[in-house]
């Protein structure tokens, strides 16, 4: 079974991230350009906080706050689960699902070095169903198929 740290060799381990006085209106603008459902909070360096596309739709559009006037304090989460990259894919997905999270930031000796979504893991799964389901076909095939007769002379 895979790893954190492999899902984040093969995908990389950009970090995209804000402060906690950076306005909700300039997160979203981030993560819309970069194509990403949330953004990790840093305050000195240090990770303070997630906010998701939950965050923005449940605590700013919800409650008819406007996203411009919002620091991204207001709206994170600040009780953030963080992963070691040593950790299963399994245990990974099992975590995600129980909590319900879709991005899990990786520390690694109390530094941060990456993020992972639900989708990271999905694809990893997924990956990995079909190597074996591959690797079966083929012990099957080779079990199945018979054998070339051979004559003496």
């Amino acid at each position: 079974m895979e790893t954190i740290r492999q899902i984040l060799q093969k995908k990389g381990n950009q970090i995209y991230s804000v402060t906690p006085d950076t306005t909700v209106y300039d997160a979203l603008k981030l993560m819309a350009e970069k194509n990403i459902g949330a953004v990790l909070v840093l305050d000195k360096g240090e990770l303070c906080g997630i906010m998701s596309e939950r965050d923005y739709a449940r605590k700013v559009i919800l409650k008819g706050k406007f996203s411009k006037e919002i620091p991204v304090k207001e709206i994170m989460s600040s009780e953030v689960i963080c992963i070691h990259p040593d950790q299963s894919i399994k245990n990974t997905q099992a975590i995600m699902i129980k909590k319900r999270i879709r991005h899990l930031p990786i520390m690694e000796d109390d530094k941060l070095i990456g993020i992972i979504s639900i989708g990271d893991v999905v694809n990893a799964v997924l990956d990995e169903n079909s190597f074996m389901i591959d690797q079966l076909v083929t012990y099957i095939k080779g079990v199945a198929e018979p054998k070339e007769k051979t004559t003496e002379v």
